[in-house]
């Protein structure tokens, strides 16, 4: 199998040299060409033909995100964005990025190594697999008019991963503040997670907070797993639902796990819930969702065909979890027709 050619584009010369090195020693990966800014960088895909970009957010001459936004009508690419700790990195997402990963401290030579060989190298095989025309497909619009869910003791739980930060985003512009609360991982640097909520927040007609042990399941409330080193557990208190956040060992390679919150629903919700997996490589979450539509839950999984990546639906899917498999642009649709049956 050929290696994955990558491109980096970074304006430290320290941190270009660093990622190279790095990068070079795992077989399945070839680091093809460097670039300090955008124009550069245009070139270079040119004339190298990259599979993979990792790309930088503060660039000279062009920002990354303005680059993102001309580059990707012109030359569909996957690019892993490598951000410090701002909100810019969303507008990358949206501009068109596969993935994203925390920029690290390149004087810590651990972290450093750590990060490449943990987090960079997982997320370019990743990348390298991506749908990208997929991207195009995650709708902005999505305020519909929707029938009024009549049962309170509700929950909707939601998992996803790469591509996830946009289709979440796209499957919550489509709910209203009537609809039962909602509990999401999202796979997320820490540090990220309480931005992308106060981003939902902003952009939808749902309040979206990082999650805190103690924090009630509310109707129009949505609360998203802290990225970290803990889980998001579903509990039942009296009539309704809280949270917790406990510290635990990564399940499916990640943590916060859609599978441990997948579980925990199944557990205190039973076939009071809803399910939805969306975008994601591997399968976190597949196995907990089964488990929700065994305890009586209904479940949606998003379909291959807007999918970046078809790896979390699809072996939902595969197992048995996933009662509906719908586009993007159907699942909340789908989700008030569901709640509007229980």
């Amino acid at each position: 199998m050929l290696p994955i050619k990558v491109l980096v584009v970074d304006d430290s010369i320290v941190f270009r040299e660093l990622l190279v090195q790095n990068l070079n020693k795992d077989p399945a990966i070839r680091v093809v060409g460097t670039a300090k800014d955008p124009f550069e960088a245009r070139d270079a895909i040119l004339a190298l033909k990259p599979d993979v970009m990792t790309l930088d957010v503060e660039l000279p001459r062009m920002n990354g995100i303005e680059f993102l936004r001309k580059l990707i009508p012109q030359y569909p690419l996957p690019v892993i964005v490598i951000s410090s700790l701002s909100d810019k990195v969303f507008d990358a997402m949206r501009a068109g990025a596969v993935d994203f990963v925390a920029k690290p401290v390149v004087s810590n030579r651990k972290q450093m190594e750590d990060f490449i060989k943990n987090e960079l190298l997982v997320k370019i095989k990743i990348a390298s697999t991506a749908k990208i025309g997929n991207i195009k497909k995650v709708v902005m619009g999505g305020q519909q008019e929707m029938p009024s869910v009549k049962k309170s003791n509700l929950v909707i739980a939601i998992g996803a991963s790469t591509g996830g930060t946009e289709a979440t985003s796209a499957v919550i512009r489509g709910y209203g503040p009537d609809l039962p609360g909602i509990v999401c991982v999202q796979h997320m640097p820490p540090g990220f997670t309480s931005m992308y909520a106060k981003r939902l927040n902003d952009e939808s007609r749902l309040q979206v907070k990082e999650a805190v042990t103690g924090d009630r399941v509310l109707p129009g409330h949505m609360l998203i797993a802290p990225g970290g080193d803990r889980h998001m557990h579903l509990v039942k208190v009296g009539n309704g639902y809280q949270v917790e956040i406990k510290p635990g060992a990564k399940v499916n390679g990640h943590c916060p796990s859609v599978e441990v919150l997948f579980e925990s629903v199944a557990r205190a919700a039973g076939p009071d819930a809803v399910g939805i997996i969306l975008t994601g490589m591997g399968g976190d979450g597949a196995k907990g969702l089964l488990s929700m539509r065994k305890a009586g839950a209904r479940t949606i999984g998003q379909d291959e065909s807007t999918c970046v990546v078809y790896g979390m639906p699809k072996v939902a899917y595969d197992l048995g979890a996933v009662e509906y498999q719908e586009k993007l642009s159907d699942i909340a649709g789908r989700t008030y027709a569901l709640l509007n049956k229980m």
